[in-house]
């Protein structure tokens, strides 16, 4: 229980590091985006959605349960504290509380009345880019992602829904936003993680980031604007102030720093009233029913969440994570070609980096490498602001485009999309990624080089 409660001791006591951990990981890509990919080009229609992820994690999780040389009662109590782990329980709980959020509202007429109430004050070319500000606003304030996207992920599928605009892109530029915010915030977990193991001020590390996520958004901005297309005719209807209060009130709260839990469940009780004022016939039992079936189109991320926490302490308990963490430390120092603080930074980048894609947990995968991390910055002179900057940075691009990442899950099953389609159009971390690699290049923004002690 104790392992499984603290990622970073828990990554010291694990069976000698092993490649072969990573196998079922590496199969679960394969099934499922593998599949995808040969059903695209096979010519079928919908093709992400003929293997549902949660099925295709299944063959992976039982070649992991089979690796180690622990007995099999041992190995299945690893996998059920993995997915019982607090980080996945506090995320499938929002998962439940976000649908039924967008179920209600969507039912009271809520969205449709955002929609058209900014469909009639947001020319068309601006409405991408808005929602991208609008987005990284809330996400900033508020110090979580999944919180962000539960709120105005169901406002950006209604103006798909209405307007002719692509899902995915909508999708996407919320998620880019939710993105950009969580990792700028103060009080996000990510930046607090990052901080602490890294030992510096949470002011240096946010100064740091800015320098590097500033020029990312505002790339993107200028690409949506570019590229990204408003609406074909979009069409403003009649909209009522009363069904858009559960919104404002709720994105206020956001920003306020009020609890996620606690603005969803307001959320969702302001979208039930209004229900009762505006909405004729409608009744509890209605209501109810709204809830539930918010509750159900939950279902696949819920359960795949589930899995993949436990996959990966299966993972990590074999001794896969440490594998991974030890040969990037090498390949690292093989690419700088002495030059060590360009070895160090790009080592952090990928430990932390490649944590996230075994985990799909942003917070877990700082956690994770953090120590390395910081044995690598003190060895190479790297500031310690600036090994925390690069820690929250690449977790969080990775974050962003895992198809398997819970706000991509998220996201995509507020819209009823793949969410491969909803990363493949987050073009704000891939922004990030070449401005990120290229800041580290150039050593740019300048941190405090320490000198290299004897």
């Amino acid at each position: 229980m104790e392992k499984s409660k603290n990622p970073e001791r828990g990554l010291l006591e694990t069976e000698n590091a092993s490649g072969v951990a990573l196998l079922p990981l590496v199969l679960f890509l394969l099934l499922f985006l593998g599949t995808g990919i040969w059903l695209t080009r096979s010519g079928i229609d919908m093709a992400f959605y003929q293997l549902s992820a949660a099925v295709a994690i299944l063959p992976a999780i039982i070649i992991s349960i089979f690796l180690g040389k622990d007995t099999l009662n041992k190995k299945i109590s690893v996998f059920l504290g993995g997915v019982g782990n607090i980080n996945i329980i506090t995320m499938c709980m929002i998962y439940l509380l976000a649908g039924a959020f967008a179920s209600v509202a969507k039912s009271i007429g809520g969205v449709d009345a955002t929609v058209n109430m900014g469909l009639a004050f947001i020319p068309p070319s601006y409405i991408l880019p808005g929602l991208f500000i609008i987005t990284a606003f809330v996400a900033t304030a508020m110090g979580t992602s999944m919180g962000t996207i539960a709120a105005i992920a169901p406002i950006a599928a209604g103006i798909a829904e209405q307007t002719g605009m692509s899902t995915p892109m909508l999708m996407g530029t919320v998620l880019g936003g939710a993105m950009f915010g969580d990792n700028l915030s103060m009080i996000s977990d990510t930046t607090i993680a990052a901080t602490r193991t890294q030992g510096c001020e949470l002011s240096d590390k946010f100064r740091m980031n800015l320098l590097i996520a500033a020029p990312a958004a505002l790339v993107t901005i200028g690409l949506l604007l570019a590229f990204g297309g408003g609406a074909p005719d979009p069409q403003a209807g009649d909209w009522e102030f009363l069904r858009i209060i559960p919104y404002l009130l709720i994105l206020g709260m956001a920003i306020a720093g009020v609890n996620v839990f606690v603005v969803l469940t307001v959320g969702i009780l302001l979208c039930g009233g209004v229900g009762f004022i505006c909405l004729d016939g409608y009744s509890l039992l209605i209501y109810s029913s709204d809830i539930y079936r918010g509750f159900t189109n939950m279902q696949e991320i819920f359960i795949l969440s589930m899995m993949i926490g436990g996959l990966g302490e299966l993972i990590r308990s074999q001794g896969g994570l440490q594998w991974m963490l030890e040969k990037v430390n090498a390949l690292s120092k093989k690419l700088a070609r002495g030059n060590r603080r360009l070895g160090g930074e790009f080592g952090i980048s990928g430990l932390v980096a490649l944590a996230n894609v075994c985990t799909a947990n942003n917070t877990v995968a700082i956690i994770i490498s953090s120590r390395l991390a910081r044995e690598i910055a003190t060895e190479s002179g790297v500031d310690p602001k600036r090994s925390a900057s690069l820690l929250d940075i690449f977790s969080c691009i990775v974050q962003g485009l895992v198809p398997y990442a819970a706000q991509v899950l998220l996201a995509g099953s507020i819209a009823g999309i793949s969410p491969v389609e909803v990363s493949l159009n987050n073009w704000y971390c891939v922004v990030l990624l070449f401005v990120s690699v290229g800041a580290v290049f150039a050593g740019w923004p300048k941190g405090n080089w320490r000198k290299e002690r004897g």
